[in-house]
């Protein structure tokens, strides 16, 4: 059993791609945290990106997993929160480069844009891939603190 707690999180359009997700991470011996949505009425999908962050934040959970129609908008409102390294993923390639490169927290799928077993496949890889550190750990400090936007004349 690993010592990781996995947060999960979809919006309407998400839900049947993330209680797969759910099931295989079970299956991997992960405890998982479930943050909804558990219906098909439709739902805001920046609350349950939301959701994420905080579950990050608080410790309830040292990784996630986020699932809307198109992974886009979800993945968009986590990455609101410095502490959050979102990357939406279509394949293992991007899930393991993700991993490597970006040492991302959470990874997002859009459930009308991937299918239910290449979405398995990139988890595992998510899961299991480390952090390549040395260059890429200057940049992504750097993305936990972003400079102020600079001034428009």
């Amino acid at each position: 059993m690993s010592d990781d707690v996995i947060a999960l999180a979809s919006d309407h359009a998400g839900i049947a791609l993330k209680t797969a997700l759910a099931d295989e991470l079970k299956r991997l011996g992960h405890a998982v945290l479930d943050l909804g949505t558990d219906t098909s009425a439709s739902v805001d999908y920046p609350d349950y990106g939301f959701r994420m962050a905080a579950a990050l934040a608080d410790g309830r959970a040292t990784r996630g997993v986020l699932v809307c129609g198109t992974g886009i908008g979800i993945s968009i409102a986590a990455n609101r929160y410095a502490w959050v390294r979102a990357a939406l993923c279509h394949d293992v390639t991007s899930a393991r480069l993700c991993r490597e490169h970006n040492d991302a927290n959470v990874i997002a799928f859009g459930e009308r844009l991937i299918g239910i077993e290449v979405a398995r496949e990139a988890l595992h890889v998510f899961l299991t891939t480390p952090f390549a550190g040395d260059r890429h750990a200057r940049r992504v400090d750097k993305l936990g603190a972003p400079p102020q936007a600079p001034s428009v004349s």
